[in-house]
Parts: structure tokens; C-alpha cells; sequence
């Protein structure tokens, strides 16, 4: 079964003006995710995944093109998506308890009390926080504090769930773990997520796919396919020489990119059909075991 796209980049172009001067940071970005995709982006160093991720959030106008969730226009912050960002530090309350922290969004969407109290419970449990619920987000290790984050955005049940370099601030071992909460989220939840980051390793491992950025202006340098077992395990998958393979090749291509190296694939709308294209892996994942 084909899924039609959930999010539509179309041709999205953004120049940033500060008096006389202009910088065109992002020239043509075009792309669709299917519902039910895990999609990672990654690119060098001021390749403009930021500002995508802001401009797919409504946090940022577009100078061309238009971003489309579910067929609407996106003109600001809608309410099917959900962001988790790098400095969870800044994104918690610290003078809120973890519960009220996740439950904050809940009440702004205006939420019935007794739907809060059940949806704030299960996402906490289903992080492995239902035991710090009274805790204050500076009682908490960096790893805990955006696992606060992430039940925040799981709670809120978005059709969309957008991260940006989440995992950057914390150690290796807590970054594994929490890859592994995201795969097993996305596996039960069902929920779209694109997902920014800057390590090629976590991409491969995480994504179905992965969007290669340019070198600004950006544009799509390749949308690499990841043909990797759906159940993956942090040794046994980073193991497999096919692994090592879609490394090297993404790896060569930020390499490229940071060369400035323009090209695009010969179909230039290879990447805007690819996703519709490409069955969602949930229509095969949804009898796998849950959390």
C-alpha cells in the first residue's frame, strides 16, 4: 500500500535580508515524507538543516516555495507537529515538575483534565520516567531531561514529529539508548518523524531514508534509500558490511558537499517522488512487538 505525503517541501527557497545585504542560504529544497516515514537529514556545517526544520515548523517564513502538511500551507506553528530540539535545557521549565512540564502543551491545546493526566502518564512511562513525575528537570541527567522533551512531544500525539540534533548535547552510551527509543517509538506510535542530525552513523541507523543537503544554498545532493532490517540493534546492525556501505556512501556525499560540489541526481524529481513511491514500513511493522 502506497501512502500519499504527510509533509511536502515544495521548492522551498530562503534568503535571509539584513539592510543592503543578502544571503541565500537555502536555493531549492524539495522533497516529500510518506506518512509513517523516519526520515534523517544530514549535510556540512551550515548547510541549512536548522533552518529547514524551522522553516517546515512554521517558526520561519520561506522566501519562495511553500511547505505543505497534509496538502495546507504551512503560515506558522500547526498544531499536527511537535518539535524536540538540541538545547532541551532551554526547552524545559525548570520551576514546572517533569509532569507539568509535558503536560504544558496539553492545556494550551486546550485538552480535557482527565485526557491530560492519561496521556502525560503514558508518555512518561513509555520513556522510563513515570517514576520521576514530581522531579524538577534540574534534578535530572542531561540523557533524562530530554527524554522529558521527548514524552513532551509524544504526549501532544502529533502527525509529525520534527527533531533537531536532539541527541548532540549527551554522551555516546545515552545517545545509543536514545536512538533506540526513537526507533522503538516510531515503531509503535506510528508517528512521522524528520529528523535532523549532524552524525552520519545515527542517521544510517536511525532512517529509512536519508536526505543528503548541499553545501549552502542548499539543495538535495541524493535521497539515499536505507535498505537495513527493520529490528536493529545497536552491535548487530552497525556490524553488517551493508551498514558500513550506506555509511561510506553517505559519508562520501557530505564530503562532496563540503567540497561544494552542486550536483543533483539526473532525475531531478527523485527525491519528491521517492517517498510516494516507497511503501511506509509501518504497513509491514504494525504486528511488531510493541515496547
Amino acid at each position: 500500500m502506497t501512502l500519499p505525503p504527510v509533509l511536502t517541501v515544495d521548492h522551498v527557497k530562503k534568503v535571509y535580508v539584513t539592510g543592503d545585504r543578502s544571503v541565500e542560504a537555502v536555493r531549492d529544497l524539495h522533497f516529500e515524507v510518506a506518512t509513517g516515514e523516519l526520515v534523517c537529514v544530514v549535510g556540512p556545517s551550515g548547510a541549512g538543516k536548522t533552518t529547514l526544520l524551522r522553516c517546515i515548523a512554521g517558526l520561519m517564513d520561506v522566501t519562495s516555495g511553500e511547505v505543505r502538511l497534509e496538502g495546507s500551507a504551512i503560515s506558522g506553528p500547526p498544531r499536527g507537529m511537535a518539535v524536540v530540539f538540541q538545547e532541551y535545557g532551554r526547552s524545559l521549565f525548570p520551576w514546572m515538575t517533569v509532569r507539568r512540564n509535558v503536560e504544558l502543551p496539553l492545556k494550551e491545546k486546550k485538552v480535557p483534565r482527565e485526557r491530560r493526566a492519561a496521556l502525560v502518564d503514558e508518555a512518561l512511562a513509555t520513556v522510563g520516567l513515570d517514576h520521576v513525575h514530581d522531579a524538577y528537570p534540574w534534578q535530572l541527567s542531561g540523557g533524562m531531561q530530554q527524554r522529558v522533551a521527548i514524552a513532551r512531544a509524544v504526549a501532544y500525539e502529533p502527525q509529525i514529529l520534527l527533531m533537531d540534533e536532539p541527541f548532540a548535547a549527551v554522551d555516546a552510551q545515552t545517545r545509543a539508548d536514545l536512538e533506540d527509543l526513537i526507533r522503538r517509538l516510531w515503531s509503535r506510535l506510528g508517528v512521522t518523524v524528520l529528523f535532523v542530525t549532524h552524525d552520519i552513523d545515527e542517521a544510517v541507523y536511525l532512517g529509512e531514508r536519508v536526505l543528503v543537503l548541499s553545501n549552502s544554498p542548499t539543495v538535495v545532493l541524493e535521497d539515499v534509500p536505507i535498505d537495513l532490517p527493520a529490528d536493529r540493534d545497536q552491535l548487530a546492525t552497525r556490524a553488517l558490511p551493508r551498514f558500513a556501505e550506506l555509511r561510506a556512501h553517505v559519508y562520501g556525499l557530505v564530503q562532496q558537499a563540503k567540497r561544494g560540489v552542486r550536483a543533483v541526481p539526473a532525475d531531478s524529481g527523485a527525491a519528491a517522488s521517492h517517498s510516494t513511491a516507497h511503501t511506509t514500513p509501518h504497513s509491514a511493522h504494525r504486528e511488531r512487538k510493541s515496547l
